[in-house]
């Protein structure tokens, strides 16, 4: 399909849909002789256990999608200097351009996420490029511990939802720093460090809940959500059966790498025969990541302003952009 011949089709064949869909071919024509700022090292440096990254995929993919919210930013800027006008200065300076980022355990969103991080502070516009991930937000395990939720980290319960929602309103507030905590996955806990944030010009919110719509309060209303925040929103979507195909393949290369360390939560995993490791990887999905996608995640893509489709080799195979 051809950009000049009608490379943007309504998703799914439905003439009521709010989205448009764009094929790789075409969606890879939109920045035209854009070379990847990238190279290949710093590309495998960026990608996550079993996920498939390469110069291809960053400059027909996220060179693209970076030009595309470059777009959005900048008309944000333009905005700003007019309601400014508007309101014969009496408003602070701009804010930073807040992008969310979901999508399942697994499919690789922190590699999207990191990767465009990248590309977006290639362009002139905004070099200044924070990223966070809504991991370090999580529950310490000793409070999961206390709420009996340990099985169900990642649920949307098991997020100190306030501090989250202060930390993106300190953003979108303009304040000179915010911190936010951290995370280890080797220790599967959250940790005393912090990354702090000196007003950026794009920060990338990155976690499978961030587009998770307002809880409905005991009196009826609906309070705040943080994606309410957000000027651009991003889905990582792929086929629930290739999601959990590569949730488990990432397990067995963790059982031979991460799970062998001594300081790791889950070296008891190390020890596992393969077989044993499938089982304990299905077993998983099946009881923690899979519901939480059907339940929780898999609901929020309607709310994003792009999808990105991945096929089976985790390559994206199309987009669908909502319609302005």
């Amino acid at each position: 399909m051809s950009v000049e011949s009608g490379q943007a089709r309504l998703s799914a064949g439905e003439e009521s849909s709010p989205y448009i869909e764009i094929d790789r071919d075409a969606w890879a024509q939109l920045a035209p002789g854009s070379v990847s700022p990238l190279s290949s090292e710093e590309i495998a440096s960026l990608q996550g256990l079993g996920d498939y990254l390469d110069l291809h995929e960053v400059e027909q993919i996220y060179l693209p999608l970076s030009k595309l919210i470059s777009l959005y930013a900048e008309a944000a800027g333009r905005l700003h200097r007019k309601q400014e006008e508007f309101l014969h200065d009496r408003i602070p300076a701009r804010t930073p351009f807040v992008i969310g980022l979901a999508g399942s355990v697994a499919v690789g969103k922190s590699t999207a996420a990191r990767v465009l991080a990248q590309t977006l502070a290639h362009w002139p516009q905004h070099p200044n490029v924070a990223l966070v991930t809504t991991d370090g937000f999580l529950y310490p395990n000793s409070e999961l511990a206390r709420r009996g939720l340990m099985e169900r980290k990642g649920f949307p319960e098991s997020y100190d939802r306030r501090a989250l929602m202060k930390f993106v309103v300190d953003i979108k507030s303009g304040r000179e720093e915010v911190w936010a905590p951290k995370y280890s996955h080797l220790v599967y806990d959250v940790t005393d460090e912090r990354t702090v944030i000196q007003r950026p010009d794009i920060v990338i919110v990155e976690g499978l809940n961030v587009l998770q719509p307002a809880r409905v309060r005991d009196d009826g209303r609906a309070g705040l959500a943080v994606s309410d925040f957000f000027d651009f929103s991003i889905y990582v979507d792929a086929a629930t059966n290739h999601i959990q195909d590569w949730y488990v393949q990432r397990f067995l290369r963790l059982r031979e790498t991460s799970f062998r360390n001594p300081d790791s939560y889950f070296q008891k995993y190390a020890a596992l025969t393969e077989d044993e490791a499938v089982e304990e990887a299905l077993r998983i999905w099946g009881r923690i990541n899979g519901p939480n996608l059907q339940e929780n995640v898999l609901p929020t893509r309607s709310r994003a302003t792009l999808v990105l489709r991945k096929d089976h080799d985790h390559s994206v195979r199309y987009v669908r952009l909502r319609k302005v």
